[in-house]
C-alpha cells in the first residue's frame, strides 16, 4: 500500500484514549516524553482501515513508507515462493508492529493480509528516522523491536520437533494476547489452522493431529477454533526455546514505546 498524504491523522489525546485500552500505549509511545516531544509525535502517526478480511495492507515488493502498529484485528505475513506456494512468516495482533522487513532495502519482502476486520497506526518511517534523530527512547526501542523479531525468525528456523513447534506456539501466543489483557488460559484462534501449519513449517494434518493428541493428554481443550490451555507449565516445558521466542523479548519492550 503506497504513502497517502491525504491519511487521516490522529491527534495525540486521542492516540492516547485508544492506547488505553490496549498495548499500543507501551509499544508505540515512548513513555516519559515531555510534551513537546509528544506534540512532535501527533503529527508523524495516521491511522489505516478499517481493512476487511482478506484486505492487503502491503503487498510483497511495495516500496517501505511506514511501520504499522495494529489498533484492532490481525495481520498475516506471508511470501509466494517460485511455484506459487504461500509460506506465513508470522501473525501480528492488537499493539503488535508489521512492515520492519521492508526499512532495507526500501520496499516490502512480504506481504501483509487483514484475517479479520483490521485498524492500524501507519507512522512513516523517514518523519520517524528523523525524530528518533533528536529523542533516544525511539532509536533504543526500534532496535529493540528489530532484535525482538531476529530472535523470533532464528528460533523458528532452528531444529524443533513438530510437538515443541505447536506447543511453543501455542503458549507463546497465550502470553502475547496476556500483555494485551486477554485471558492467556482461553484461546480463539484467528487463523486458520493451515496458515498455523504454514508457519510453523508442519502439513495442516500434523496440526490437526498434534491438537487432538495435546487434547487427549489433557494440555488443551479444542472446541473448533476455540482452544482452552488446561496445563499452560507443561506446553511451556514441551516448547522449550519455542515458547520463549516472542513473550519475554515482548516484555523487555514494555515501557520503552
Amino acid at each position: 500500500m503506497s504513502d497517502n498524504s491525504s491519511d487521516k491523522v490522529i491527534s495525540i489525546s486521542r492516540l492516547r484514549q485508544a492506547c488505553r485500552n490496549c498495548s499500543l500505549r507501551d509499544l508505540c509511545l515512548p513513555m516519559g516524553l515531555s510534551n513537546e516531544d509528544l506534540q512532535r509525535l501527533e503529527g508523524l502517526v495516521g491511522s489505516r482501515g478499517p481493512l476487511r478480511r482478506g484486505d492487503h495492507l502491503f503487498r510483497e515488493g511495495d516500496g517501505f513508507h511506514a511501520i504499522y502498529a495494529v489498533r484492532y484485528g490481525a495481520l498475516k505475513t506471508y511470501t509466494i515462493d517460485d511455484e506459487g506456494r504461500e509460506h506465513v512468516l508470522g501473525f501480528h495482533m492488537a499493539g503488535e508492529l508489521a512492515g520492519l522487513d521492508a526499512i532495507y532495502p526500501a520496499e516490502h519482502a512480504c506481504s501483509a493480509q487483514a484475517l479479520q476486520a483490521t485498524s492500524v497506526c501507519a507512522v512513516p518511517f523517514a518523519r520517524l528516522e528523523s525524530l528518533a534523530r533528536d529523542i533516544s527512547g525511539l532509536q533504543i526501542h526500534l532496535l529493540r523491536v528489530l532484535s525482538k523479531e531476529l530472535g523470533a525468525t532464528a528460533h523458528l528456523a532452528a531444529d524443533h520437533t513438530a510437538e515443541q513447534r505447536l506447543a511453543g506456539f501455542l503458549y507463546s501466543l497465550s502470553r502475547r494476547l496476556g500483555l494485551r489483557g486477554y485471558s492467556e488460559r482461553e484461546l480463539h484462534l484467528f487463523m486458520p489452522r493451515r496458515d498455523i501449519a504454514s508457519h510453523l513449517r508442519l502439513a495442516t494434518e500434523t496440526v490437526s493431529r498434534l491438537l487432538a493428541r495435546f487434547q487427549q493428554q489433557g494440555l488443551i481443550k479444542v472446541s473448533r477454533k476455540h482452544i482452552e490451555l488446561l496445563d499452560p507449565e507443561a506446553l511451556r516445558h514441551l516448547g522449550g526455546a519455542m515458547a520463549g521466542a516472542g513473550p519475554e523479548a515482548a516484555e523487555r519492550c514494555r515501557g520503552d514505546l
